[in-house]
């Protein structure tokens, strides 16, 4: 999909682009190495347009209140040309005949900004479009010019005498890195993201009153990164690609020799200063090392991370993302890295809600995000945003309110206590908020030092347990073995209906209400939201996400979590230490 802007046609009208195969003749051209030109083809249509584009914009038209700039930035580039021809030697040969006058009738140059449906309606990237339907039939002024002022040796000299023609258009496409991608690799079969693509729609000896140049099709997100590894605007860096993607288009053709590489640096900065724009030239082109799978300029393709800032020009696929903490969000160190938090903050500012989905309790999540300020009332969770707490057990909507609770049996509460206090297994009783233990234990304080949960209040009795608070569920701590070989089994079957039994960590088994998950909670909540589970990705790591991650229409599993979790999942990502969340979002939720 696209969207046609022009002066005839707002921002908002779109038009279908269909990646259709090569026209017959339609040679596609590009900043980077090139595959050989195609025969002529027997139709005049543009690119764009045969692939669906319908746009009737009213042209570009070299009239007022252009005409007395242009004419002095002609006479500008006609006076260096001169002054560049004193300076050269007498040809040997006999000068070439004059050409052919030009008509009377002044020629119209029509130009067509497209931008690609996924692009996003960026403030910057507007701005730069409503400058660039001025700027794209300027430079085909100054570069139209040129074909008879100066003799390239290398240049292909089809398109020549264009005053013939009633008319001259050229297509300029906007697009991000993936478009660009696929078209790239469609038309000259290489699998990777480039600055700027252009098909030649030039048909010899056709006798018919328009010119169609081609098409350029520009990646605004290469661009970006190009702009400002060069040190000048995005504005700056799309001139250049559109003046290069012309000289393409006119028969310049850098890859067939060094000398056609000067040719065309030399007539790019020609036009470029013309036009008083800045630029530096094709030789002094800055790489990008920022993308994984970019063509750089010498053709060399880079595996690197894919880096922030990149989701402003991309739509997103989903209107909200429900992220697990505990092996998920979190490292191993219990602490949200740099990245996964970089990521989090550029997917809310693109308008996808974070809704965090934990077996912790709200405080824990609150104090684990502070550290990289993602909590209060502009992070992803507060005491006022919804939430999925304690496996789904305490379910908060909007404006933090409470909209669901369930409770542990008091009896298997009581058991369980009694079996702590006989085999002096660390137990701790989760309610709501607040967090209660039978005895003091290095790993009690751990779920406060390292987990981030609240304080383990020391109780002195059950009976003062159970009639103090309404627990929700219970968490055994002790060795991934003992967890695993004793307690599990253990409690399997003690319990049998009255509970269940997770175990989201390795060291850790929790006992919980029957039918406990927190897919369960996430239906309450997207009910309560009025979401559509096809509006959802989920992103998890343990047993206890299998059901969010079903749920969700798009369910990530971390490489680091369990067996059963990875076998339901419809991805499996990086590791929670290799910043799985960010990738996830960065690869999946734009």
């Amino acid at each position: 999909m696209a969207r046609i802007v022009s002066r005839a046609l707002p921002f908002a009208s779109r038009s279908h682009l269909h990646l259709s195969p090569p026209l017959r003749g339609a040679a596609l051209l590009s900043s980077t190495p090139l595959l050989p030109h195609l025969p002529a083809a027997a139709s005049t249509a543009s690119l764009l347009s045969s692939r669906g584009f319908t746009p009737t914009p009213e042209p570009s038209r070299f009239a007022q209140p252009f005409a007395g700039f242009l004419s002095g930035i002609r006479g500008f580039r006609r006076a260096r040309r001169g002054q560049a021809a004193a300076k050269r030697e007498p040809p040997q040969d006999p000068a070439p005949p004059p050409p052919p006058p030009p008509k009377e009738s002044e020629i119209e140059l029509c130009a067509r900004i497209s931008v690609e449906d996924d692009l996003p309606d960026d403030v910057e990237v507007l701005n730069v479009i409503e400058i660039m339907k001025l700027n794209v039939p300027m430079a085909m002024k100054i570069a139209l010019d040129g074909l008879l002022e100066y003799n390239y040796k290398t240049r292909d000299t089809s398109i020549s005498d264009v005053g013939k023609y009633e008319k001259v258009e050229v297509s300029v496409l906007l697009c991000n890195d993936n478009f660009i991608q696929n078209l790239n690799k469609e038309w000259r079969g290489k699998d990777c993201a480039t600055d700027m693509l252009s098909v030649s729609q030039f048909i010899p000896d056709l006798d018919v009153p328009t010119l169609m140049l081609g098409d350029i099709v520009i990646s605004v997100e290469t661009a970006a990164r190009q702009a400002e590894a060069r040190g000048h605007t995005l504005l700056d860096e799309l001139r250049t690609l559109v003046v290069r993607g012309l000289l393409r288009l006119l028969g310049f053709d850098r890859q067939i020799s060094d000398e056609a590489a000067m040719e065309m640096e030399k007539e790019e900065l020609l036009i470029l200063k013309s036009l008083r724009w800045k630029g530096k030239g094709l030789a002094k082109n800055a790489p990008d090392l920022s993308k994984p799978n970019t063509e750089t300029l010498d053709g060399q393709v880079t595996n690197s991370l894919k880096r922030a800032g990149s989701l402003r020009f991309y739509r997103p696929k989903f209107k909200y993302i429900f992220c697990d903490m505990d092996g998920t969000l979190l490292n191993s160190k219990s602490q949200v890295t740099a990245r996964n938090a970089e990521a989090l903050k550029e997917a809310r500012s693109r308008g996808v809600n974070i809704v965090i989905a934990t077996g912790k309790t709200r405080p824990a999540a609150i104090d684990a995000l502070n550290m990289v300020d993602l909590s209060g009332r502009n992070g992803i969770v507060s005491e006022s945003s919804p939430g999925i707490f304690l496996q789904g057990l305490l379910v908060y909507g909007l404006k933090g309110r409470e909209i669901y609770r369930n409770t542990l049996n008091q009896e298997v509460c009581r058991e369980a206590f009694l079996y702590s206090l006989e085999h002096k297994i660390p137990l701790v009783a989760f309610s709501q908020d607040r967090c209660f233990s039978m005895f003091e234990h290095p790993l009690v304080d751990s779920l406060h030092d390292v987990y981030h949960e609240p304080k383990a209040e020391i109780v002195s009795s059950i009976d003062q347990l159970l009639g103090t608070a309404e627990i929700q569920k219970l968490v055994f701590i002790g060795t991934s073995e003992g967890v695993s070989s004793t307690l599990r089994p253990y409690w399997t079957k003690a319990i049998e209906e009255r509970a269940g039994v997770l175990q989201a960590q390795p060291d850790m088994l929790e006992l919980v209400p029957p039918a406990t998950s927190k897919g369960t909670g996430v239906k309450i909540l997207l009910d309560h939201l009025c979401i559509s589970p096809d509006e959802v990705m989920a992103i998890g790591d343990g047993e206890n996400d299998i059901e969010m991650l079903q749920l969700a229409s798009l369910g990530v599993a971390l490489a680091n979590g369990a067996e059963k979790t990875k076998a339901v999942a419809n991805v499996i990502g990086a590791t929670n230490d290799e910043d799985g969340v960010a990738q996830a979002i960065y690869d999946y939720a734009f």
